[in-house]
């Protein structure tokens, strides 16, 4: 059996299928600028990546195309939509009415739009690639993956905000978690490698990229992670802030007040008043390793910029790792103790120097690096000494093949 994977942006469709007998991925791709102009898709497959320039005006359209590809004898990879046995799709917010995925139904969509206060950028763009995989191929079934089910474990005295609890009941407003995919699939691989059971591990999950998250796993489950009502919580990203003094967002709001002065005055000065959009703008869009570097969000450029001589480039590399190193210990206080932390995703997969520092603050829990092997990039392999009482792993995760696993044994029993 063959599943379709799909996350569906507001101008993009990315997808891959998975032989689930092989775990193989046999195709992948993106679809750009959808409803935008200048529409195109890119499609790898058999490692030749092909280049098509099509114009689509919605989802329903993209999907259409992307179908007749992977059905193409020239660029697909099945000859009939009956080897395809479902469909799975990535949605980023749950809330609290999903622990774990789930066929879609129509009962279900209406749930996931009532997420949609929760998660405005994402959701709504998941229900638009659903509807059009509805339309396009509607006799495949399809199956909701989300990314906070996964932290729907974590104890309720650690995901209550110390606000007055109405908001809670009236408006959801508690830590929810994100990246479950990513922490759940990584959790279970390190368990094989190691060979155990994953229910024996307590494993600390550090998913570092432009976004991060931590994520503390105990017996299989997460009991702990930094990412809270949205996925600006944390530690400090490509451009998002991360954790805060809340009284940070009040202070740049009152120093944005125009002072009280008379007309003439006002037409002088340059104060624009924040609103909250633009409030929300700087923290996800201005803040983390952009705002502080002033230079990138991509963190390879401010590393080159750090070795270059770069003082604020160093900076933020240096906050980002000690709030990370920081956060790895909060998470072993949530399971009393670590048998393996491991690093997955863009910086934790290939990002030598960032683990190198985060490490270095870790010897507290018996962590000893090995500066040779952590040289690795993007490949599953400890870094840690043999002497080092938590191993340390690299473990490059695999969303797309987690979401297809979750879909087939939903669809095939």
């Amino acid at each position: 059996m063959k599943i379709l994977v799909i996350n569906s942006g507001s101008s993009s469709l990315k997808y891959q299928v998975i032989d689930m007998a092989t775990n193989e991925m046999l195709v992948k791709g993106n679809y750009e600028r959808i409803g935008q102009g200048g529409s195109f898709l890119t499609h790898k497959v058999k490692g030749i990546k092909h280049r098509f320039e099509h114009e689509v005006k919605n989802h329903e359209e993209a999907i259409s195309f992307i179908m007749a590809r992977i059905l193409n004898r020239h660029y697909g990879v099945i000859k009939t939509l009956d080897e395809l046995g479902g469909i799975g799709v990535r949605v980023v917010h749950g809330g609290e009415n999903f622990a774990k995925p789930v066929l879609i139904t129509e009962e279900v969509i209406k749930k996931i739009e009532e997420c949609s206060d929760l998660a405005p950028l994402h959701n709504p763009n998941a229900i638009a690639g659903i509807r059009a995989c509805q339309r396009v191929v509607p006799q495949i079934k399809m199956v909701a993956v989300f990314d906070t089910a996964f932290h729907q474990t974590i104890p309720k005295e650690r995901y209550i905000y110390p606000i007055p609890y109405e908001y809670y009941e009236k408006y959801g407003i508690r830590k929810y978690g994100f990246h479950g995919i990513s922490h759940e699939y990584v959790s279970q691989r390190i368990a094989e490698i190691l060979n155990k059971d994953v229910k024996d591990l307590k494993i600390i999950s550090c998913h570092l990229g432009q976004g991060a998250s931590l994520c503390a796993i105990k017996g299989g489950e997460s009991v702990e992670t930094t990412m809270g009502l949205t996925p600006l919580g944390g530690v400090p990203m490509g451009s998002r802030s991360g954790d805060l003094d809340p009284s940070v967002v009040t202070a740049l709001i009152k120093k944005s007040e125009k002072p009280m002065q008379g007309v003439q005055d006002l037409e002088k000065t340059d104060h624009k008043e924040l609103t909250p959009n633009e409030i929300d703008d700087i923290l996800n869009k201005k803040s983390g390793i952009y705002g502080i570097s002033r230079i990138s969000l991509d963190f390879r450029d401010v590393e080159f910029d750090s070795i270059s001589g770069g003082h604020h480039a160093r900076l933020a590399l240096d906050v980002f790792d000690y709030k990370v190193a920081g956060e790895i210990a909060k998470m072993a206080v949530a399971m009393g103790g670590v048998d393996v932390i491991t690093f997955e995703a863009g910086v934790g997969e290939k990002g030598v120097l960032d683990r190198k520092h985060i490490c270095s603050y870790l010897g507290i829990l018996g962590v000893e690096l090995d500066e040779r092997l952590n040289e690795t990039k993007g490949e599953e392999k400890e870094i840690s000494k043999p002497t080092s009482k938590v191993k340390v792993w690299v473990v490059p995760t695999n969303e797309e093949l987690m979401i297809a696993k979750e879909t087939y044994n939903l669809v095939h029993f």
